[in-house]
């Protein structure tokens, strides 16, 4: 016979081993997005202990609704090799340019990120980071739902050797650096270029505050680079960059 409390007790069970098996990291991500997902796959296929936590209900950022729903995105030829390795399907626009539809590209990298090993808990919000001997050590985590509302109700915190923002066009964690003084500026992202905007993106990925990292929009946003729209291969090539770099400190 089937109980309904044992539905809701395998449930909560196996939810919580995950949440205590994750409490201690060597990378926290704060962002599904497809910079976020990236890094996340990279890091944990080379056998470092990753988790994302995103705090809408769905993962893959921006990707879902391609340009105006119309559910396409474009990529440079520079970033193809990373479509073929998660395998995803694309056609050829022009010599150098091709075009993947969105939904496959989501759900794709999406699976292919927890296959590697990433645990992602959707519906986390990052409410403040965790800075000890000035180096941030972790993060303040909140259900979204209690932020949405504006309840009184105390976080809890996950420890991380490092982390990275990838909260996109607003740089959500790195604010709170801002806030507290601990940086002098975050100028946000400036208008629409998707030629440099691609190209800075990739070059601003990096650490801007000892143990944080930024990718994606939140590293243009971060250095006031442009945004570029429903074009992806900078934000894949962000994502591998932070886990090439990340990667090579934690064997130190």
């Amino acid at each position: 016979m089937l109980k309904d409390v044992e539905i809701s007790g395998a449930i909560i069970e196996a939810y919580m081993k995950d949440l205590l098996d994750n409490l201690t990291l060597d990378v926290a991500i704060i962002g599904a997005g497809p910079s976020g997902m990236v890094a996340a796959y990279y890091l944990a296929k080379g056998g470092a202990k990753v988790a994302i936590f995103e705090k809408k209900l769905s993962v893959g950022g921006g990707i879902w609704g391609g340009a105006m729903g119309f559910n396409r995105i474009v990529v440079e030829e520079r970033a193809r090799k990373i479509l073929d390795e998660f395998g995803i399907n694309y056609g050829e626009f022009r010599p150098g340019l091709y075009v993947a539809d969105a939904i496959e590209v989501a759900t794709t990298i999406a699976s292919r990120t927890v296959k590697a090993g990433v645990k992602i808990f959707n519906m986390f919000e990052v409410e403040d980071l965790v800075v000890k001997n000035d180096r941030v050590a972790g993060v303040v985590i909140n259900w979204t739902p209690v932020k949405m509302t504006g309840l009184h109700v105390d976080p809890l915190t996950v420890e991380a050797r490092f982390v990275i923002d990838s909260t996109g066009h607003g740089a959500q964690v790195t604010q709170h650096l801002l806030k507290r003084g601990l940086i002098e500026k975050l100028p946000g992202e400036g208008p629409m270029w998707a030629e440099i905007g691609e190209r800075l993106t990739v070059e601003h990925t990096g650490e801007v505050f000892p143990g944080l990292y930024v990718t994606g929009m939140a590293a243009n946003a971060v250095a006031g680079a442009p945004r570029m729209g429903p074009i992806f291969g900078g934000m894949f090539l962000s994502g591998r960059k932070a886990a090439i770099e990340i990667f090579e400190k934690l064997k130190v």
